[in-house]
């Protein structure tokens, strides 16, 4: 991929490694080397979920440190990984259900557009748009039972009355109790929160990438005063640009999304209230406010954004790394420098 000159004479022309597209890959050593690697960064990530879950669920606002030292003081570290293995069992197979959607749709849609006449850089924006919809439907599907009782989990002792021995017997009750609705609980509000929350933020990263790459080649060819013949970026620096378009895509989706979250998170863990026993949406909303108004819904938001960013930034990372590892064809993607 070229950037800079054919667009605009006043930038120099950046060489990027070719895209991976859905064609090019080895699918069993995408999904496979892919649930190792995103299965690593579950788990470094894993203790701000809790921290965000907690705090949403309390009914008198706790600052985030308050927070962790009280899980310390009562469950030690391990309170921090309540529900991990059933998280992790859970994000295998949402991830792969992710990537597989996400690539796909990308192709697909990437053509089309084209086809149609746009620009490469709104036909991209546009495919990263409804991939990201398209993934983050398809890994609902898997990703809101084992959400459920992952967080049932985080929350034992805290809000939920019900005692939980591990995944498993959370799973049992949960289907003894509500049946498997119980376990879809929130699921059409998990939808309205990923799917634009994805489709932002792939679009915003499509965007920011081609913006910043734009900046380098103004900024290079200002140096040059003109001269030069283009400029292939090293690895480090194209792993430098791809966190930092990551960062920024995911600043603004945390913020707008994150009222929904908090009612996603309530309708999930709260056993036994609501309308009739039932969990209601309107309910849920109208105990925030008396607890908190608008800002109890933003309760969580400082581990949310932080989770968010971190994840956003390493699993971007950990992404391009992914399918340029799983290419049947290294040559065709740059060499892994």
């Amino acid at each position: 991929m070229s950037l800079g000159m054919a667009d605009d004479d006043s930038r120099t022309e950046i060489h990027l490694p070719a895209d991976v597209d859905w064609d090019m890959l080895d699918k069993s050593k995408f999904f496979f080397l892919g649930a190792a690697l995103f299965s690593g960064v579950s788990g470094t990530l894993y203790p701000t979920v809790v921290l965000k879950t907690r705090q949403q669920v309390v009914v008198k606002d706790t600052p985030c440190f308050k927070m962790a030292v009280s899980i310390l003081r009562h469950d030690g570290f391990k309170g921090f990984y309540r529900g991990f293995g059933t998280s992790l069992m859970g994000t295998i197979p949402a991830r792969s259900l992710y990537m597989g959607a996400l690539e796909m749709t990308k192709s697909s849609v990437g053509f089309a557009t084209v086809k149609m006449g746009f620009s490469e850089v709104k036909a991209a924006a546009i495919a990263n748009a409804a991939a990201g919809v398209s993934a983050a439907m398809a890994a609902q599907l898997v990703w809101t039972p084992i959400d459920v009782v992952s967080q049932r989990l985080m929350v034992q002792g805290v809000k939920s009355g019900v005692k939980y021995n591990g995944g498993i017997d959370a799973f049992r009750k949960i289907i003894h109790t509500d049946g498997i609705r119980g376990l879809y609980r929130g699921f059409g509000i998990s939808i309205l929160t990923y799917a634009p929350s994805n489709a932002v933020w792939w679009a915003s990263y499509s965007l920011a990438h081609r913006a910043i790459w734009d900046g380098i080649g103004s900024h290079l060819k200002r140096e040059e005063n003109g001269g030069g013949s283009g400029f292939k970026p090293d690895s480090k620096a194209v792993v430098a640009v791809q966190a930092a378009s990551a960062a920024m895509a995911s600043g603004v989706s945390a913020l707008v999304t994150m009222p929904l979250d908090t009612i996603k998170t309530r309708l999930q863990v709260l056993d036994g209230e609501g309308c009739d026993g039932k969990m209601c949406i309107g309910q849920t909303v109208r105990r925030l406010m008396k607890e908190g108004g608008l800002s109890a819904c933003y309760r969580g938001l400082g581990p949310r954004w932080i989770s968010m960013s971190f994840s956003a930034t390493t699993m971007i990372t950990t992404y391009e790394f992914l399918k340029k590892l799983s290419t049947k064809n290294q040559h065709s993607c740059g060499s892994l420098q």
